[in-house]
């Protein structure tokens, strides 16, 4: 049985039956059936609050792909854990009969704003706010769009679904396990939302190379001469704070291709950080929170007031927000643009060691890119007590099935075909490591983005970097000078001599594995500690 818009469909394609349908149901009806569930509460303002339990993130060791005939030569198996094709089966027999005679949400949508590469998704939920939340983050098809609609993928989310290691190969009773060759992704044991928009990435990621189109977990923006940029950047380095910029249209906030035609978004909304969000810092973000139809997961909130505490990390240090790209005032209504005049790279070094902004070469960009370096400061997670280094290559390891140096030789292919100018961006610690010095102060990252973006920062005067290889502004108007050459922050410079020298290792020690697939350029522009000491001697 179903109800909703185009409700006379149903998933007999799937082997499912008996179950109740609603097809198609819009933010309106979705809000309002998660409240009268009890999924969620009211926030002030319309926001729709909801928690996700003990999984408030991603359960990256849970996911798993299928290795068959079609995925054996192309998946990169040294990162992606494997599931048999018999495991895959018992699986989905079983997630089949769970199914049976529950309540389903479906919703069809499309990934990808360009119309020549976006791909039909059919995804099936049994809470109501998680079929709000996808529809907030993917693209909403116009109703002629739904006529004859196909669904090149589906993702089946089933929370309540509880997986059995024993019986179906996993490591838990959470499980995220993809089928390329069935075109098909199942998620049961966790309520986390962002399951399925990061299902729909890795799919993206896995078919969209194979057309020459560079998949990417970025944020985009485009200024009034149409010269865009894009932004790279793991969780906590700012990738959707500086892409909101209102003097330049919003793309979107995290994850585009980059085709013959040039950008276009994977999405159709946000889904932004909320711990600690500033009004002052980032009012367009700030806004959404108290906007209708906002949800908010796992942020503390009055259950008398309704006000919420953005600050309080009690329910998560991961508190997120998704909406439709429509709440940002200054976003492009297509979401596709024009090929990148400038990419940025973001990255969060609590060692307090790399400059707030450096120019890189194309080999160093492919280096950068294959390393993704960020790091993680005490008190983010359980049992992390001083900065440790994190290097998700292609800034987003756990979403990327192929091999990174395909990634890598694409994007470089296209900077130097497209003619793109790279910066590495250092929105974390100065003066010290975390603890001691300070973070950088957004106003000084905006201004040097703001000189980066619009061409001055090219006439500037650049040094060498001495331990990381790369070029980086002696003097930015409105910047003072000792911030662009941390050495000078610290108290005790001998003590940033050694723990810019460590971080080297960490970046030699991580790209090992890489050497062998990328060409003496790209080798070259890694950082030099060994004859940094050796001059020292």
């Amino acid at each position: 049985m179903a109800d909703g818009l185009f409700a006379g469909r149903d998933l007999s394609d799937l082997g499912v039956s008996g179950a109740v349908l609603h097809y198609n149901w819009s933010e309106e009806a979705l809000y309002e059936e998660a409240v009268r569930r009890g999924e969620g509460r009211v926030a002030k303002g319309g926001a729709l609050a909801v928690t996700t339990g003990s999984h408030t993130g991603r359960s990256a060791r849970d996911k798993f792909t299928v290795r068959d005939a079609s995925t054996e030569n192309t998946v990169w198996w040294d990162f992606n854990a494997s599931m048999t094709p018999d495991h895959f089966q018992t699986l989905w027999s079983d997630m089949r009969a769970h199914m049976s005679g529950r309540e389903l949400f479906v919703q069809e949508l499309f990934g990808g704003a360009d119309p020549a590469c976006r791909l039909p998704v059919r995804v099936v939920t049994e809470l109501a706010w998680h079929s709000l939340f996808i529809r907030h983050l993917l693209r909403r098809p116009e109703r002629s769009e739904l006529d004859g609609f196909e669904a090149g993928f589906t993702i089946v989310n089933l929370p309540s679904f509880k997986a059995d290691p024993a019986r179906h190969g996993v490591r838990s009773q959470t499980v995220i396990a993809v089928n390329f060759a069935e075109r098909l992704v199942l998620i049961g044991g966790t309520s986390y939302a962002g399951e399925t928009k990061k299902s729909v990435f890795t799919i993206l990621n896995y078919l969209l190379p194979e057309q020459r189109i560079m998949p990417m977990h970025c944020s985009v923006n485009v200024g009034e001469d149409e010269d865009a940029a894009i932004f790279f950047g793991l969780s906590g380095t700012g990738k959707t704070t500086l892409s909101a910029d209102p003097k330049r249209r919003l793309i979107g906030d995290d994850e585009h291709g980059w085709s013959k035609d040039g950008l276009f978004n994977f999405e159709g909304g946000c889904y932004a950080k909320m711990i600690r969000l500033s009004r002052e810092a980032e009012p367009q973000i700030y806004a959404t929170t108290s906007m209708w139809g906002t949800v908010l997961e796992n942020v503390v909130m009055d259950p008398a007031t309704r006000e919420l505490d953005l600050d309080d990390a009690t329910l998560a240090e991961n508190s997120r927000g998704a909406y439709p790209l429509h709440y940002i005032p200054n976003a492009c209504a297509k979401n596709v643009c024009g090929h990148p005049r400038n990419i940025v790279m973001l990255t969060c070094d609590a060692f307090g060691v790399m400059p707030p902004i450096a120019r890189l070469t194309p080999s160093a960009a492919m280096y950068h890119f294959l390393s993704g370096y960020t790091a993680k400061v005490a008190g983010t997670e359980k049992g992390v007590t001083e900065p440790s280094a994190t290097f998700s290559t292609c800034f987003g390891a756990p979403f990327m099935p192929r091999h990174p140096a395909e990634y890598g030789a694409l994007l470089k292919a296209l900077i130097a075909e497209h003619g793109a100018q790279c910066w590495l961006v250092n929105t974390g610690w100065t003066g010290g490591p975390y603890g001691v010095g300070e973070r950088m102060p957004i106003k000084v990252t905006r201004a040097l983005l703001n000189a980066a973006l619009d061409g001055s920062l090219a006439d500037a005067e650049f040094r060498t970097d001495p331990v990381f290889g790369f070029q980086v502004p002696t003097e930015v108007a409105g910047v003072d000078a000792r911030l662009l050459d941390p050495r000078q922050t610290w108290s005790d410079p001998s003590a940033y001599d050694a723990q810019a020298l460590k971080l080297a290792d960490m970046f030699t020690a991580n790209f090992e594995k890489f050497e062998s697939h990328v060409d003496e350029a790209v080798r070259a522009s890694a950082p030099r500690p060994d004859a940094v000491r050796a001059a020292a001697e």
